[in-house]
């Protein structure tokens, strides 16, 4: 397996930490992952490397004010001044471009991860023929009422602090009650993952964890409002095999229960090949989890029957 890094600048002059794994032989297939909110692309690298002994090169982005993308353009937790949502979705767009300009494979295999998955959902209304399968992992649904709230309150605070000031409200509201179902808990993150030791390299992880802009929770609101469009959901191809996928414990799935949803409004607009998947006493990080490695055989054993 080789691993390669280089930084993908997009056309409004934005510079994407970008990193490719090939597998040493030709790969048969290809697969991005977009990973979460508060996290990076280097999270990923353990899946990523299962995926390129199955024979995948496999390939994956940080997202704008995340991980080194953040860092190299000096901005943390925030996307853009405006429509940060559709940018960091036009990112993926170029980021695959420039990826692809050097494979043969067919079409790529979307993963994207909570707010990865977000990210992916929308692609999909924009951009669904140019990807051959997606999987969706701990994906979530609508904001509903209390997002209008957030969404109210994160524009208040953009006007008054401005756009790219740290929202300590907006997060706790956000994740706040994440942990109660939980007992013995020890941190606050403890709802991702029930490995202590995987709970730890997070919060020992610089780039995870921190707390997003102001407006980077207007886009993220935005954005979630945009996925749950009936006319949006209408645009993504009727075909396009898609696996969801999350822990009975997930609390931003609202342990499962949003999957069910989402892939009701995906059968409503005539969406055909919808697969939800619920791992027993898993929490939000499938991939982080204990006998994450049964996970993995599960996700590649769906891609390569499709």
């Amino acid at each position: 397996m080789t691993k390669s890094i280089h930084y993908v600048k997009m056309s409004d002059g934005h510079e994407v930490y970008t990193v490719v794994y090939q597998p040493q032989s030709n790969p048969i297939g290809h697969i991005h992952i977009l990973h979460g909110m508060a996290e990076h692309i280097g999270r990923y690298e353990q899946f990523a490397r299962f995926l390129v002994n199955k024979g995948y090169v496999v390939s994956g982005h940080d997202h704008r004010g995340h991980g080194f993308t953040g860092e190299k353009n000096n901005q943390k937790g925030f996307f853009a001044e405006s429509d940060g949502f559709e940018r960091v979705t036009e990112d993926v767009r170029e980021v695959l471009q420039d990826v692809r300009s050097d494979l043969s494979c067919d079409r790529p295999i979307l993963f994207g991860h909570s707010m990865g998955s977000f990210i992916g959902r929308r692609y999909i209304q924009k951009y669904g023929h140019s990807v051959s399968k997606i999987v969706l992992s701990g994906t979530g649904g609508s904001a509903g009422f209390s997002g209008k709230v957030g969404k109210l309150i994160a524009s208040g605070f953009a006007r008054v602090k401005g756009t790219q000031t740290e929202n300590p409200l907006l997060n706790k509201m956000t994740f706040g009650k994440f942990n109660k179902a939980f007992s013995d808990v020890k941190t606050e993150f403890d709802w991702l993952s029930s490995d202590p030791a995987e709970v730890q390299k997070y919060i020992e992880d610089p780039y995870c964890g921190f707390i997003a802009s102001n407006q980077f929770f207007v886009d993220l609101i935005t954005g979630l409002d945009r996925i749950h469009d009936t006319k949006e959901i209408a645009k993504i191809p009727k075909n396009l095999p898609i696996l969801m996928i999350s822990g009975t414990l997930d609390p931003v799935s609202q342990n499962g229960k949003h999957l069910w949803k989402v892939a009701e409004s995906f059968k409503k607009a005539g969406l055909k090949d919808i697969t939800v998947v619920l791992v027993e006493g898993k929490r939000h990080e499938l991939l982080k989890e204990i006998n994450r490695e049964e996970t993995f055989e599960l996700i590649i054993n769906w891609m390569e029957k499709k």
